[in-house]
């Protein structure tokens, strides 16, 4: 039975349950739709608010009551409208009310426009509730106490209005808004009314008319606004309170008219009633209506209402009025702002519309879940939070503008603590400011916190317990335009990111002030931090100085790790655990520490001072007569004595550490008299454990005594004596750092204050003390200080006939080894220091033995800590360990320059003997290879030789029209143009003489070879064309163009005399060609070559030219002839023509001429016409002998030989009438090529042209042999190996001078002293004699080249030389001939001497190379011709 029951007792249950919170749910609805609350307490966002016992609390309103509505009013009968409620009803007509009136249906209502309800009674409600749209017409108004509409959509319509100014009714019971006394002050809602009765027995602060309410349900606010106080007890003037708008819409609402709840207008005999509440709900809301809660003025005006939208989609430009109403009375003094507060974005704003007012509106307890987002307090509104503890906690920002001002805490008691906690605290913008008052402590925490031309004002009264304020900015902390935080008891300054005091004005002060936690913080020019405060009274919260101690506070060593605030401590300013601090304005205080701060810069406007703010009295304090004249403070230096009519008064003793002072300065003077001074007080950066990374200051540190007459103004209130104290000593500045650098305008001052013109003695100077941490020593030293600022620490003057206070000290932590100094210095070059401590002496001389003459004492990174001294060699060229040059380091290695000298000549002789025995083994004898043509020299005819010396500027080329020798055999037009064509041929191309011009200033050697190879190539060329390209068609000859014969083409060995041959056919059918020898007289020989040394003069005799002088003369006297003649040939030099020239002929005159004439020849030595350059060729002029009258005839008028083109010279056979008759047809063709005979007359008006390499004509040049041909190679193999190792030591000595010097000997002639050495052992190992001699001019040719280098080492060491020979070491041997600056010429010297005798020598190998037969230079003509 009973386990049937259970199941339906529970199911009756369970619908009992579902019923009941139906029954409230409906209860809640009903509620809400008219705005009112069904708890006990007020709430905003549903939280309830704690209350701390004894905070100021203004009264709460009770809930508003649910009175029942009345039946709802028909659209036809109740409104005389058409339609019905429940689906449209449309108002056409107005209408006014007495009593209050429900309107409900399930359609929509229509006021349309122009359509007034009214119902202008006191409270009076009109209740709206359609489920669908309501809208109220343009220009429509409905006037009541309370207007509450609760529908689908709303519109109202531009020009529509919904009025309740000045209706309220009853405001919430238990509240004050209403002031009670008759002094016509405002009434208050919102914000407080205002009052212009002033009374002198309380604060400002402390007088307001109408007090806020309805704080907590300023969400949804539901109170009427107050009536404002009246001037008569009879009649109430004042203004009624503002009254209610409650707007529900589901969707949309469009506010474009207006809804106004403002309060009454008081007149000038009552004061402004307090706006109402307005209060608008919807999802979306459109519109640029006019929504106003405002006080009404009066004779004191009254508070704002309040205002809150609940609107989740925005999109109105809608106007908001909650600024409290205008006072009469007091114009400057309008009524509190109210409040308006959208819920969705959880944003709270106190707007006075630029009203100006010192009245407030009351911020009580913030909601704490969830956070408002943001809260705007501008345009002059007052706020107040007056609680003795809160927390104001936003989620975003907190933004004071325009004129605002927020308080915390009453004015009379400042033992209030308060938390501020948001994203970030704007204050101020850039046209007007903005303040804030803290009565009490106050701890905030927000990220970022930017001042405008701002104030915070911290008033933490006497109370050491809530002494102690708190600013964290966890981001960035900014003042600009001169903002400020001031607070008369202790307040820290906290962040992650930074400080930034960005201008001048801006300041942040208190008693004891700390700034902790930031990564950076700028104090900007014009800036200020200080503490104490500035001329503050003495009470509790004023520092107390450790002036009696006569120890130091362990505090400023070893300070604590955390950064808190603690009063208890010496400090009045600290900046702890911060990354870097820039200081370009001021910081003042009278204890400044850093502390775990990593850099501190102080440009040039920034200072950091103590000075003056030290002792009055002290342990160091100055003697005082009892008329108050004082000698000066002690500190670092005795203070000066005092002196009045005869009698001297001893200043202050020196008292504390110098090598680690903590002491505040002292003062002088009576603490009873105006004008006692004060020392300076102490600035510690860094400390044992955390030292400064870096120090870099352009300003000033100062902690300067006082001097008199620098502060009376501060001690106004007492007797200035006038005998007046000594000045105060200098403090102290103690620096734990590692690094500092001090500019050019720098100043570090501890200086001593000077005392009165009455005798008053100069204060001591104080103590400065650089404690370096972590000195690099070693390697790794650096230098840690860069000191070109001033440190002072000098006595202040004393005046009259006082004496001036004795200088300071300034001291710098011991240094270690090889350092010395207050700056821990490297030790001065030539000393070292190998115990710790700073004194100078410490660093003792380093001993002069063991050192290089050319050495020179050095500093190494970190000082000399031990001898011996490290040195380094006076120049780049010097080697260590012994500053020997290069060519000295080989020198020496071998044993000194002696035993080198005869190692290096032993070495030269044993290698000269093994190239000697190599050469003669390896070299052999020339193959001749001969070839007769005796069948071309029966037919030869004439030969033509070209003009030009085969060079670039003029190379080979054949005259026009053909000799008279060859015209019967050539057509004269095709020969003509076989000239052109040979002549083109012959011509170089640019390119090649550039190449040439280029070696010839770079290289010359290698341009002379490259001249012969173009010349070998040219040759070829002109071979090849005339053997197998031309057609021979200028020949008559048939045969001759058939077989491509009749014409050659040949050159002498040197390759500057070329020549062309020209051969008969052998179909001419010419009985008299080819001419016999005697009727080819005279003929032209021309020497090949130009007389210099690589191209001697020369007569070459080919096989054609041997078998036709055959004709004549045996062909071995012509051989020997032409051997006689090439030997003195290889004389004759260019430039020296006229004395060499001599020798030939006297040669031709004894030893040619007596035996040709015997086979009826004779032979003369002549020039030939010059070429267009003014080149000329030489040669030989063959004659009969027998027409010796022709031949003074030829000389006297000037006729020459052919040399290209010579005429056929006449007969001397039997037929000599036919011959003399041909001379006389030909002479003119004689005149035309020839210029003169050579005689030993003529060569004195012979010019000749010397060219740039004339001065080496006098070294190189051909000579005679001088046989031993195996001795001179070994001669020449010694020197060469010689003059290779001195080309290698002087290189060494040249790169020792410089290495633009080395660069300059071995490549201003490129490679110039590398390659004769290459030359000469080709020379000397090539194969054949005619060889040899070739290479070995190319050798003597790099050889003499050679000397320019030369050259450019004696000028390079000249050089040297003259710029260094004040250098002289006094320590040099002489004997030592190549160690030392004054012998830089016996290298170059040596070098050059080797290379004229290797000049001299190669000339001797060369002849005896090219001459085998010694008795070709026989001066006996017996022994010249042998039998």
């Amino acid at each position: 039975m009973a386990s049937a029951t259970f199941p339906f007792l529970l199911k009756f249950y369970v619908i009992l349950t579902v019923l009941a919170l139906f029954a409230v749910k409906a209860l809640f609805s009903v509620n809400s739709y008219l705005g009112f609350d069904t708890n006990d307490e007020f709430s905003v966002g549903g939280f309830e608010l704690d209350a701390f016992r004894g905070d100021y609390t203004p009264p709460s309103p009770p809930p508003p009551s649910s009175p029942p509505h009345p039946p709802s009013l028909t659209c036809e009968e109740g409104l005389n409208g058409v339609g019905s409620l429940n689906t449209m009803c449309e108002l056409n007509s107005s209408l006014s009310f007495e009593d209050d009136v429900y309107i409900e249906g399930k359609g929509s209502l229509y006021i349309l426009p122009g359509v007034n309800l009214s119902c202008p009674l006191f409270g009076c409600s009109i209740w709206i509730n359609v489920s669908e749209e309501f809208s109220l017409g343009r220009n429509s108004v409905i006037v009541a106490g309370l207007v509450a509409v609760n529908a689908k959509n709303a519109n109202f319509s531009d020009g529509s209005l919904i009025n309740v100014t000045g209706l309220a009714g009853e405001p919430p019971e238990q509240t004050s808004g209403t002031p009670t006394d008759f002094q016509g002050a405002g009434g208050g809602h919102g914000g407080r009314g205002a009052s212009c009765v002033s009374d002198n027995t309380k604060l400002p602060d402390d007088v307001w008319g109408g007090d806020a309410y309805s704080w907590s349900s300023l969400d949804k606010p539901a109170s009427y606004g107050s009536r404002g106080g009246t001037t008569s007890k009879e009649v109430e003037y004042g203004g009624e309170g503002g009254g209610r708008i409650w707007l529900e819409v589901n969707s949309t609402i469009d506010v474009s008219g207006g809804l106004s709840a403002d309060g009454g207008e008081g007149g000038m005999k009552g004061g402004g009633g307090s706006g109402g509440s307005i209060y608008i709900k919807a999802s979306r809301m459109t519109g640029s209506g006019r929504i106003s809660a405002a006080g009404g003025n009066g004779f004191a005006g009254g508070g704002g209402g309040r205002v809150s939208i609940s609107v989740f989609s925005r999109h109105d430009d809608t106007q908001f009025f909650l600024h409290g109403g205008r006072s009469l009375g007091c114009p400057e003094n309008s009524g509190g702002a109210g409040t308006y507060y959208d819920a969705v974005p959880r944003i709270l704003i106190v707007s006075n519309h630029n009203k100006s007012t010192q009245t407030d509106t009351l911020l009580m307890e913030f909601p704490k879940q969830p956070l408002w987002t943001n809260v705007y307090i501008q345009n002059h509104a007052k706020a107040l939070v007056p609680l003795f503890w809160s927390r104001v906690q936003v989620q975003g920002q907190i933004r004071l503008t325009c004129g605002a001002t927020l308080s915390f805490g009453l004015a009379h008691y400042a033992s209030s603590a308060f938390e501020l906690m948001a994203e970030e605290l704007l204050m101020g913008d850039s046209v007007v400011k903005a303040s804030g008052m803290i009565f009490g402590a106050l701890r905030m925490s927000v990220k970022m916190y930017l001042m405008w031309n701002s104030k915070m004002l911290i008033d933490g009264g006497n109370d050491t317990i809530v002494a102690t304020s708190l600013l964290e900015a966890s981001n960035l902390v900014v003042l600009k335009e001169s903002s400020r935080i001031h607070s008369n008891a202790n307040l820290g300054v906290h962040g992650q990111g930074f400080l930034n005091l960005s201008g001048p004005g801006n300041l942040i002060e208190a008693q004891h002030l700390i700034l902790s936690l930031f990564y950076g913080v700028n104090v900007g020019s014009g800036s200020f931090l200080r503490a104490p405060l500035e001329g503050a009274s003495s009470n509790d919260m004023t520092p107390r100085l450790y002036c009696s101690l006569p120890d130091c506070p362990i505090e400023l060593i070893h300070p604590p790790e955390d950064c808190n605030v603690n009063s208890t401590l010496a400090f009045t300013i600290q900046i702890c655990r911060v990354e870097e601090v820039v200081v370009e304005g001021t910081v003042i205080g009278s204890v400044i520490h850093f502390h775990w701060v990593r850099t501190i810069i102080i440009p040039s406007s920034g200072v950091i001072s103590a000075s003056g703010l030290g002792c009055t009295n002290g342990v160091g304090r100055g003697k005082m007569f009892e008329n108050g004249l004082s000698g000066g403070g002690g500190h670092g230096g005795k203070g000066g004595n005092g002196y009045y009519r005869g009698n001297f008064i001893e200043g202050g003793d020196a008292y504390g550490n110098a090598g680690l002072p903590c002491e505040l300065g002292s003062g002088s003077g009576n603490d009873s008299l105006a004008g006692a001074t004060a020392g300076g007080g102490i600035i510690v950066m860094g400390s044992m454990e955390r030292s400064l990374l870096s120090l870099s200051v352009d300003g000033s540190l100062k902690a300067d005594g006082e001097s008199f007459g620098e502060d009376l103004a501060k001690q106004n209130s007492r007797s200035i004596s006038k005998i007046g104290p000594g000045g105060g000593s200098g403090g102290t500045i103690l620096l734990f750092v590692q690094t500092l650098a001090l500019s050019d305008s720098s100043t570090i001052s501890t200086v001593g204050g000077h005392g009165s013109p009455y005798g008053g003695g100069g204060g001591g100077g104080g103590r400065v003390h650089f404690h370096w941490s972590a000195i690099p020593v070693g390697d790794a030293y650096v230098p840690i200080a860069s000191v070109k600022g001033s440190i002072l620490a000098g006595g202040g003057f004393g005046r009259g006939q006082g004496h001036s206070g004795q200088k300071g000290t300034v001291t710098g932590k011991a240094c270690p080894k090889g350092l010395y100094g207050i700056f821990c210095e490297e030790c001065p070059v030539g000393t070292f220091k190998n115990v710790s401590g700073s004194d100078r002496a410490l660093c003792y001389d380093c001993p002069c033995y063991g050192l290089p003459h050319r050495a020179i004492y050095v500093s190494v990174r970190g000082g000399v800590t031990e001898t011996p001294c490290p040195y380094r060699c006076t120049s780049d060229r010097y080697h260590m360990p012994n500053c020997y040059t290069a060519l000295e380091e080989v020198v020496y290695t071998f044993g000194g320059p002696w035993l080198f000298g005869f190692i290096l000549l032993g070495i030269l002789i044993l290698l000269a003997l093994v190239l000697s025995v190599a050469r003669m083994k390896y070299v052999g004898a020339d193959e001749v290879l001969e070839t007769h043509r005796n069948k071309e020299s029966q037919n030869h005819v004439h030969r033509m030789y070209f003009m030009g010396p085969n060079n670039f500027s003029e190379p080979w080329h054949l005259p026009h029209s053909p000799p008279q020798q060859v015209k019967e055999i050539v057509y004269e037009d095709a020969f003509n143009r076989f000239v052109d064509e040979i002549n083109g041929l012959a011509a170089y191309q640019w390119w090649e003489g550039s190449i040439y011009s280029i070696l010839s200033v770079l290289a010359y050697p290698l341009a002379w070879l490259w001249l012969q190879r173009c010349r070998k190539s040219k040759l070829q060329q002109l071979r090849e064309y005339v053997r197998s390209e031309y057609d021979h068609a200028c020949l008559r000859s048939c045969r001759s163009r058939a077989l491509y014969e009749g014409l050659k083409v040949a050159a002498t060995s040197d390759l500057m005399l070329a020549y062309i041959d020209f051969f008969l056919g052998g179909d001419e059918k010419r009985a008299d060609l080819p001419l016999h020898l005697h009727q080819r007289f005279p003929i032209s020989l021309v020497f090949g070559g130009d007389g210099t040394y690589m191209a001697p003069f020369s007569l070459q005799s080919d096989n054609i030219l041997t078998s036709l002088m055959s004709q004549s003369i045996p062909p071995t006297k012509w051989y020997r002839l032409v051997a006689g003649l090439n030997a003195q040939l290889r004389l004759v030099r260019c430039g020296h023509l006229k004395i060499t020239f001599s020798h030939l002929i006297t040669w031709l005159g004894t030893h040619a001429s007596p035996t040709l004439k015997a086979y009826g020849l004779d032979v003369d030595l002549a020039r030939f016409q010059p070429t267009a350059s003014g080149y000329f060729q030489f040669g030989l002029v063959v004659s009969a002998a027998e027409k010796e009258t022709v031949l003074p005839s030829l000389e006297s008028q000037h006729i020459s030989l052919l040399t290209g083109q010579e005429s056929r010279a006449p007969r001397f056979d039997a037929d000599y009438q036919l011959d003399h008759l041909r001379t006389g047809e030909h002479f003119m063709t004689h005149k035309r090529c020839f210029d003169r005979f050579l005689q030993t007359n003529s060569l004195r008006v012979l010019k000749e042209k010397k060219s740039v390499f004339y001065p080496f004509s006098f070294i190189v040049y051909n000579t005679k042999p001088v046989g031993h041909q195996d001795l001179v190679g070994l001669l020449i193999s010694i020197l060469l190996l010689g003059d290779f190792s001195l080309v290698f030591l002087t290189l060494l000595q040249q790169y020792s001078i410089s290495l633009l010097s080395f660069f300059l000997v071995l490549f201003l002639l490129p490679l110039g002293l590398l390659f004769p050495f290459p030359a000469g052992i080709s020379a000397l190992f090539s194969r054949g004699p005619r060889r040899s001699a070739g290479l070995a001019r190319v050798y003597a040719l790099w050889n003499i080249t050679s000397v320019i280098n030369v050259v450019v080492a004696f000028i390079c060491g000249l050089i040297h030389y003259t710029t260094h020979s004040r250098k002289k070491h006094p320590d040099f041997q002489s004997w030592n001939f190549s160690m030392d600056e004054s012998e830089w010429w016996v290298l170059p010297s040596g070098l050059a001497l080797c290379k004229i005798i290797q000049a001299r020598l190669i000339d001797r190998h060369v002849a005896n190379q090219e001459i085998q037969d010694h008795s070709l230079y026989s001066n006996d003509p017996d022994v010249f011709w042998p039998s």
